[in-house]
């Protein structure tokens, strides 16, 4: 029984592209700040290959080889470039699943149009604080005062094509909440078809208000066929694991189960592994962007990591021999960039390892989608897509 356990480590860059100064990205390296940490610690990534990828650069020592030596990858291994253009989660995603996007989705660095917020506000029968470009913590403290007071929906964006409404629960509970982002992402098509509608609950008092876990995002289909519809019209189990349902509109997808954080969706992970199926287990595993990329939290991004590396004997013991686990990111956050606070456009490290797998080192890959293509092919499945197997 053939299963595929796919794990996206939200956000870890490997190292700047070639064309990102053009997204305003100049030396930008997710990895390399973070190894500056003395809470980086991946020797079990080490082994699989990770610090033999092209084009890696670590703090010196970080990579364990002034202890150890150099080993032999024990996974294939590569480095994966961007085709499409931007830098989101979105994106990135999408791309992964085989769906090049030559077209940046909309952002708004001033704020959402009279034309959106109009009918929006028709819509829910509320006004509208903020509307521009803010961190999402630092809003709720700025307007949750103002927003608890007036009943006005705190409404605001960042450099990703996000449409974001922050709300109080004992004011707007999440199920009303989530009405609210329906009825926008119905406003939000064409011109203004912004990749995520996301809805940002929150509790607390003035002065100590944090977010919740209810988050929900509201993304666009995606425009072409994915490797998950092809799997699922194959006959294939489509499991989801922390927001991958939402990046996809739920589109290909058989079956999902949502996550607090990396913990969870470790364990969710694990308890699949447990299980009889035969596709995909796709994994996102969301706080290293959420939690410390965006806060610029290099420590935190560091032991973030190190956590998952101390889990991943655990994901490896528990293989079949027929299952192959694959390791990759989605685009960059480099918590060192001071900047901005937004994603940075970078390549993304492939980690390929099982039984049916021949551990080598492929280089650099041109499109993501050559791991939708890879998945595919295990599957016996013809992709629909531009992309080349790495099996």
């Amino acid at each position: 029984m053939k299963r595929v356990f796919l794990i996206v480590l939200d956000s870890f860059g490997i190292g700047g592209m070639e064309d990102a100064p053009s997204y305003g990205d100049r030396g930008v390296n997710t990895i390399r700040s973070v190894s500056e940490s003395p809470y980086f610690h991946m020797p079990n990534m080490r082994k699989l290959g990770l610090f033999q990828i092209e084009g890696i650069q670590v703090a010196k020592g970080a990579d364990g080889t002034d202890r150890c030596g150099r080993l032999s990858p024990e996974a294939a291994v590569a480095r994966m470039r961007e085709a499409s253009r931007g830098k989101d989660t979105t994106i990135g995603h999408w791309e992964i699943a085989g769906v090049r996007s030559d077209n940046p989705l909309p952002t708004y660095p001033e704020g959402f149009p009279e034309e959106i917020l109009e009918p929006f506000r028709r819509e829910t029968g509320r006004d509208v604080l903020c509307n521009r470009p803010y961190s999402g913590t630092q809003v709720i403290a700025d307007y949750g005062e103002e927003h608890l007071r007036t009943g006005a929906l705190i409404v605001y964006t960042s450099a990703d094509s996000v449409f974001q409404i922050a709300a109080h629960e004992e004011l707007i509970p999440p199920d009303i909440l989530y009405g609210y982002c329906r009825a926008a992402r119905k406003l939000l098509v064409g011109k203004h078809g912004v990749g995520r509608v996301i809805a940002r609950p929150f509790v607390g008092e003035p002065g100590n208000f944090t977010r919740t876990s209810n988050r929900h995002d509201f993304s666009l289909e995606p425009p072409a066929v994915t490797m998950l519809d092809q799997l699922k019209a194959a006959g294939k189990d489509v499991i989801a694991v922390g927001k991958i349902k939402d990046i996809f509109a739920g589109k290909g997808i058989t079956e999902a189960v949502y996550t607090s954080g990396n913990q969870e969706g470790i364990e969710r992970t694990l308890e699949y592994m447990g299980r009889d199926f035969e596709g995909l287990c796709f994994i996102n595993l969301v706080d290293y962007d959420m939690l410390y990329g965006h806060r610029r939290d290099v420590d935190g991004y560091a032991k973030a990591l190190a956590y998952f590396d101390g889990r991943l004997p655990e994901i490896l013991d528990r293989m079949k021999p027929e299952d192959v686990l694959m390791i990759t990111a989605d685009h960059g956050c480099d918590p060192g960039y001071k900047a901005t606070t937004d994603h940075t456009r970078e390549y993304v490290p492939f980690l390929m390892y099982g039984a049916p797998v021949t551990p080598r080192n492929l280089g650099t890959r041109k499109t993501f989608a050559d791991i939708g293509a890879t998945v595919l092919q295990y599957f016996g499945i013809a992709p629909e897509f531009a992309g080349e197997s790495m099996l």
